[in-house]
């Protein structure tokens, strides 16, 4: 088994003294066939074993031992868990967001579409990961996140946040019901839906709605690393491509943010 470096990217607004990140791609892993190679997902049909030799070299990337590279069981929620020692796999939280100001432990979340968000204020030594879907940034998963970091010591005016890969508007088709849900709360959420080749129907922009509730909640900065999961098969996995193709299953990234 070759033990080839886990492949993320990084971001220099996240590039900052005493914080390690990275949004990990599909490259690097020791995962085969639908989830080659770097495949982070528990949930997966994937060989278990595999699955937890692709997140030791993640953790390993980031600094950290394995058992302090931590996951939620995500559930599309707008809960926000503040991690103050690690868990197993059988007794995490549900939950779509972690912060933590412990040294030394990452926290991750899982993705393979949906929009992965990493905070940071490193003046006071707090850092965030968000996993934001439609429903979790619609219910408001982004300003909770921001509120458990100013519960540590953080500050929204100190805080960086990047927006790592997840499909784009090009390849989000969403139907009428959707988009109802979101003008019947707020008619100005119509800015974010595009005309759709097919009649009734619209394209989405969760990267700009993500953006719209980071910065109407205060935050210092936001960085959007513009990368769609859905167009570039050979870094990211994706759901929506996997079920247009009417494949079995499909391989999650993985998104990590650890203080030093």
């Amino acid at each position: 088994m070759p033990d080839s470096p886990a492949v993320a990217l990084t971001h220099p607004a996240l590039a900052l003294a005493g914080v390690r990140h990275g949004f990990f791609t599909r490259r690097g892993g020791v995962s085969e066939g639908i989830y080659a190679s770097l495949n982070g997902g528990q949930g997966s049909a994937d060989d278990p074993a595999l699955v937890r030799e692709n997140r030791r070299r993640m953790a390993d990337a980031l600094g950290v031992a394995g058992e302090r590279f931590v996951t939620c069981y995500q559930v599309h929620s707008p809960d926000v868990i503040t991690v103050v020692a690690p868990w197993t796999r059988e007794t995490a939280p549900k939950a779509d967001a972690m912060v933590t100001r412990e040294k030394g432990l990452a926290i991750a979340v899982s993705t393979a579409d949906c929009g992965p968000v990493l905070f940071a204020d490193a003046e006071a030594g707090v850092v965030g990961a968000a996993h934001a879907g439609w429903k979790g940034a619609f219910t408001g998963v982004l300003e909770a996140t921001l509120a458990a970091m100013e519960g540590l010591g953080a500050t929204r005016a100190g805080t960086v946040a990047v927006l790592g890969p997840m499909i784009s508007k090009t390849a989000y088709e969403v139907g009428p019901e959707f988009v109802a849900r979101f003008v019947e709360v707020d008619a100005a959420n119509a800015a974010f839906f595009g005309s759709s080749p097919r009649e009734g129907h619209a394209m989405f922009d969760l990267p700009a709605y993500i953006r719209a509730r980071l910065t109407g909640a205060g935050i210092g900065r936001f960085e959007d690393m513009a990368l769609c999961t859905y167009a570039d098969e050979e870094r990211f996995f994706s759901y929506r491509r996997v079920t247009h193709r009417r494949e079995p299953d499909y391989g999650r990234l993985l998104h990590a943010i650890a203080l030093a």
